[in-house]
């Protein structure tokens, strides 16, 4: 089981260098769902960053929570 704790991540979007604090679950599950989608983590998270509100690491969360919802739904 992955623990619930934050770790802070440093990654590039869209040239410049930025760091987002988030629990390993979260960040775990950004994978796998980057996988799902044939996509690189990078570029999952610049696709979350350019539609947020509020701030990324938020925008993060909510993302994963919004995309089992709906696969939920369907």
């Amino acid at each position: 089981m992955i623990e619930p704790s934050l770790k802070k991540h440093s990654i590039n979007l869209f040239g410049h260098q930025t760091s987002i604090t988030i629990e390993t679950v979260f960040w775990e599950t950004l994978k796998h769902i980057a996988d799902q989608k044939k996509i690189s983590l990078k570029a999952l998270i610049e696709e979350i960053d350019q539609n947020r509100k509020g701030n990324l690491s938020s925008a993060l969360r909510v993302y994963v929570c919004l995309y089992y919802k709906n696969l939920l739904a369907s």
